[in-house]
C-alpha cells in the first residue's frame, strides 16, 4: 500500500477543538492532546496525526520537530490570522510564503528579519499550494509570524511596506523554519478573523470562540481528496 504521513499543527485550544470531536483516539504530546487517524481508497493510505501545541513560535516549532521525527513527511497548519492585506474578515488565505516579522537585529545594523547567514523566508510547498488553492477556491499570500498579536495600525503599515504581507500570526513562519532545514513540505491555510488593527482583539474574540469546525472540516477533506492525487504518492 501507498502511505503519506501528515502532521498538524493546531496552536490554539478553540481551533483545536474541533479534532477533539471529529478524530480518533487521544494520544499524548508532552503532555498536550494530539489524535491519530487514516484515510484510504484503494492502494493508497494517508496517516494524520493532529497536534496541539499551544500558541507561539517556539510552541510551534516544538511540534513540528516532533512529528518530523515521528516520521511525518507532509506537516500542515491551520488557524485564525490576522489580514494585513488584500483579505477580508472571515476569508481564507493559503501561505506561499513566511517568515519572522519580529526577528530583529537592526542595532547590530542587519535588517529587520534577516538571520545572518541562513535563510529567512520559507517557501510553502508549490504541489500542496496548487492542489489546495484549486480544492478550496481561495487565494494564497505572503503570512507573517511574531510572538505578539498584532492590533495597532503602525505595526501593519510595517508589515504591508516591508513585506507585503497577507496575513500575520503566531506561528507558520516557525513550523516553515523547522520544515525548511529538514526538507520537509508545509503548507497552511488560515481564516482571517480581525484587520490586524486598533480593534482587532475583540474581533478576534468573537470568532475564536465559534471553534471555527468548517476549518477543521475543509483541510481534513483536502487532505482526502489527495488520494486522488498520484502526484503525492510518487
Amino acid at each position: 500500500m501507498k502511505k503519506l504521513k501528515i502532521g498538524i499543527v493546531i496552536a490554539d485550544d478553540m481551533e483545536y477543538a474541533p479534532f477533539f470531536k471529529m478524530c480518533g483516539t487521544d494520544k499524548s504530546y508532552f503532555g498536550r492532546a494530539g489524535h491519530t487517524f487514516s484515510f484510504e481508497k484503494g492502494d493508497k493510505q494517508i496517516e494524520v496525526r493532529s497536534v496541539y501545541c499551544g500558541i507561539g513560535k517556539v510552541n510551534a516549532a516544538a511540534a513540528a520537530m516532533h512529528l518530523i521525527d515521528e516520521g511525518y513527511g507532509i506537516l500542515m497548519n491551520a488557524g485564525l490570522s490576522g489580514g494585513i492585506s488584500g483579505v477580508a474578515r472571515g476569508e481564507l488565505v493559503i501561505g506561499s510564503r513566511f517568515l519572522e516579522h519580529d526577528f530583529d537585529l537592526t542595532p547590530l545594523g542587519i535588517e529587520k528579519g534577516v538571520k545572518p547567514g541562513q535563510d529567512y523566508i520559507y517557501e510553502a510547498d508549490a504541489a500542496l499550494v496548487e492542489f489546495f488553492s484549486a480544492f478550496l477556491g481561495v487565494k494564497s499570500g505572503t503570512m507573517v509570524t511574531g510572538d505578539c498579536f498584532v492590533s495597532d495600525s503602525l505595526l501593519k503599515a510595517e508589515l504591508i511596506e516591508k513585506y507585503s504581507a497577507s496575513a500575520c500570526d503566531m506561528e507558520t513562519a516557525a513550523i516553515a523554519s523547522v520544515c525548511h532545514i529538514a526538507g520537509v513540505p508545509f503548507f497552511s491555510v488560515r481564516r482571517i478573523s480581525d484587520d490586524a488593527g486598533d480593534s482587532a482583539s475583540s474581533a478576534y474574540r468573537e470568532m475564536n470562540e465559534n471553534e471555527n469546525f468548517d476549518l477543521a472540516e475543509l483541510l481534513l477533506r483536502g487532505i482526502k481528496a489527495m488520494l486522488d492525487c498520484d502526484k503525492f504518492f510518487c
